[in-house]
């Protein structure tokens, strides 16, 4: 917008209209004005942030709560000299009141601006009212005041630009490009004499106002995405994937929680995004350069796709990049923990994780080897790299005869625990010949690798000849069936960067990786559209120890859209004897969504037609009750039809009971883990056409915010009120 900046020159105002006419202004405006002279109050501002996105421009209005902060702030701003900084939107961000600026405080955001705002434009094709630069605003707002309190009006204010703005009445406000620049302005020239309408104040334009949040927060949730940078098919951040769930998670508080929120029992759960994807493609790493040289230069955007969101699947079962992804996985959980509690002193509540897709193995595997308070350190190879005695470096050469390539190897600074990571290649390049160099590598794996390195501990039950079994791990606890050999897998601490396929019979199972720990003991994880139960059976896991449980987790929920392409069943790899329908989860306006329902009451119907054909064609039996006085034998049989429905009916809700009550392990505390979302009715005319879809719905499912939200509030004794219809 052009009008948008005076450019260093100053505004003028003028009684007189010349030669711009306010014909052009609506008639139905020009009829709305009041006769007589209202008395001049000043206009009430509210702050307003610019949200940018394909070199779009769109201006978002804070809370009134939020507004109203800023607005004191800037007031008290003038007295200090250092920069003053308010805490908005649920203290995810800073605002630099003097900078005008707001800053993201949790996560890597470029800084956006911020104004106080009181006079707004719109033109005929503009979708929103956008705000004046505060210079502008303070000059509209002056020359109001003026014909206000003259009570003279068709005035007109000019800025250097050439546009002008025209008072015809208190309610008739228009801003008119000037002549020669209309081109500009317009893209037909229909639409070049078209002027723009002026508002003054938030409360005269129509913009939704959003709520405030709740200070307290009750509950904190990391959420931690899947593969690619993206978290749906609008190719949007996982930042703006966790504010629409955090959006359905606040107002289902508000319908669903309502009286707890009014007497105030309950504040709001927050919700934060764990981003994982830039560190392992940015530049600390290289993949992406050193992908991108061998990538064929055909169909680039789908290889340019491939690289930047399948290769993720890859990069996870490789021991250097995993252990990449769950060292910035388990840091930047523990970052914005601390940061979280900087911020919130005051907060007590309990923390749970969220992992969607490849996010949710990711936290699966962290879980799985975490510690628990009374459990020793096992010590991994950083902190006791080498099982040597005290045989020094030119010892252990003497040992071998190769007491000659001693000086080679001092000159490059080697000792014996920079022997044990050195490969073949390493030596070569040393000039150390071939025999040589077998002898090193053959006493460093004998003599410098870990015990967990040496005897395979990362093997699975895939390729093994003992097959699977239930056993107890180092800890004394029960493993997922895995063998003696397997189960250091969940306790041994390993190396990666020494890892050499020609000595490490790796298998098909879990990387081996020196996994972090978390500084807290996450309440519940859930798993949305997760593969975890796909990666468990190709890793050669054939069923998981009904008496397990993670060491610092006591709940697990497999939340999963029944379309979703990716997502797996864990309960069967539990419970293999009853085949168990997964727990379908409620609508959150209290119901079956209707085709569903209609597809239960469809098969009801039939279900109790063919019962009331059985009875009504069964033989007579001679051992039926006598027929009492008055009663026919359609009577009858209509009675007995009855009863054998009612017995039907009451069999399927017994039935139904039982599966909701039947125990299937410990992984979440003896309650059901399986979780499946309800179709919309559009998705089930072809299940094909949004299996991608399915598995992207996750971030906006309110049936999906309300299970986790009952399941928070629910261990603080806090019962959901479903709302009227």
């Amino acid at each position: 917008m052009n009008s948008g900046h005076n450019q260093g020159g100053k505004t003028q105002v003028s009684p007189v209209v010349d030669e711009v006419s306010h014909s052009s202004a609506s008639s139905s405006e020009m009829l709305d004005m009041d006769l007589g002279p209202a008395p001049y109050q000043e206009v009430q501002p509210h702050w307003f942030f610019c949200r940018r996105a394909d070199d779009n421009a769109s201006w978002l209005p804070f809370s009134r709560e939020d507004s109203d902060k800023l607005q004191n702030a800037c007031d008290t701003a003038g007295e200090k000299k250092e920069e003053v900084v308010v805490a908005v939107d649920g203290e995810r961000y800073d605002v630099h009141v003097k900078e005008r600026r707001r800053y993201a405080v949790y996560w890597e955001q470029a800084p956006t601006e911020v104004r106080r705002c009181t006079w707004f434009y719109k033109g005929n094709k503009d979708a929103r009212f956008m705000p004046y630069p505060e210079d502008i605003s303070q000059s509209l707002e002056e020359a109001y005041m003026i014909a206000v309190t003259l009570d003279e009006w068709k005035r007109k204010l000019e800025f250097p630009t050439g546009e002008t703005v025209i008072f015809h009445n208190p309610k008739v406000i228009m801003q008119y490009k000037r002549i020669g620049l209309q081109d500009e302005w317009a893209s037909s020239p229909s639409e070049q004499t078209r002027p723009r309408t002026v508002k003054r104040g938030v409360d005269n334009i129509s913009v939704e106002i959003p709520d405030g949040e709740p200070e307290k927060v009750d509950h904190l949730v990391f959420m931690v995405h899947g593969i690619g940078p993206a978290c749906d098919l609008r190719l949007r951040s996982i930042i703006q994937g966790v504010n629409d769930f955090r959006s359905a998670s606040l107002s289902l508080l508000a319908s669903h929680y309502k009286q707890a929120q009014q007497d105030g029992q309950i504040g709001r759960v927050e919700f934060l995004p764990v981003n994982w994807h830039s560190s392992l493609h940015g530049d600390a790493t290289g993949v992406d350069e050193d992908i991108q040289r061998i990538t064929l230069p055909s169909i680039s955007k789908l290889r340019h796709f491939t690289n930047d969101t399948l290769l993720d699947l890859f990069f996870y079962n490789s021991p250097t990049y995993c252990q990449t992804i769950v060292d910035t996985v388990a840091s930047e959980i523990n970052r914005l923990h601390a940061l979280f509690h900087q911020r919130h002193p005051e907060f007590k509540g309990a923390v749970s994780v969220v992992g969607h897709s490849l996010g949710s193995l990711i936290l699966f595997d962290l879980l799985t080897n975490q510690r628990t308070d009374s459990e020793p350190r096992e010590e991994g190879p950083s902190d006791e790299p080498s099982h040597l005695s005290c045989d020094t470096l030119e010892q252990t050469l003497s040992s071998l005869g190769l007491q000659q390539y001693l000086d080679t190897l001092q000159a490059d600074n080697l000792d014996l625990e920079s022997l044990a990571l050195c490969q073949d290649g390493d030596l070569k390049d040393l000039g150390i010949p071939l025999g040589p160099r077998k002898k090193i590598l053959n006493y460093a794996k004998r003599n410098c690798l870990p015990e967990a390195c040496k005897t395979g501990a990362v093997h699975l039950a895939a390729g093994r000849q003992v097959p699977p079994q239930v056993n107890s791990d180092l800890h004394g606890k029960p493993s997922f069936g895995l063998t003696v050999q397997q189960t250091q897998f969940h306790s041994a601490q390993s190396i990666t960067s020494a890892v050499d396929y020609e000595y490490f019979d790796v298998g098909i199972g879990q990387v081996s990786i020196e996994y972090p720990q978390l500084a807290f003991h996450p309440q519940t994880f859930f798993a949305f559209g997760s593969p975890i139960g796909m990666f468990l059976t190709v890793r050669g896991l054939k069923r998981v120890d009904p008496n397990y449980t993670f060491p610092t987790c006591k709940s697990f929920y497999n939340i999963y859209h029944p379309f979703d392409p990716v997502a797996y069943r864990i309960e069967p790899m539990i419970v293999s004897d009853v085949d168990l329908e997964p727990m379908l989860i409620p609508h959150h306006k209290g119901r079956k969504r209707m085709h569903l329902e209609l597809k239960d009451l469809k098969n009801n119907v039939w279900g109790s037609l063919r019962t009331a054909w059985q009875a009504f064609s069964r033989p007579q039996v001679a051992a039926l009750p006598p027929v009492e006085e008055g009663e026919t034998t359609v009577e009858r049989n209509l009675q007995e039809t009855q009863a054998v429905c009612d017995e039907a009916e009451s069999s399927g809700s017994a039935e139904e009971t039982q599966q909701t009550e039947i125990k299937v392990g410990m992984l979440n505390g003896g309650r059901r883990i399986d979780y499946v979302l309800q179709e919309k009715p559009i998705e089930s005319f072809n299940e094909y056409l949004f299996a991608i879809q399915s598995h992207l719905c996750y971030w906006g499912s309110e049936d999906t915010a309300l299970l986790l939200l009952k399941e928070i509030y629910d261990k603080l004794g806090v019962a959901f009120e479903q709302p009227q219809q």
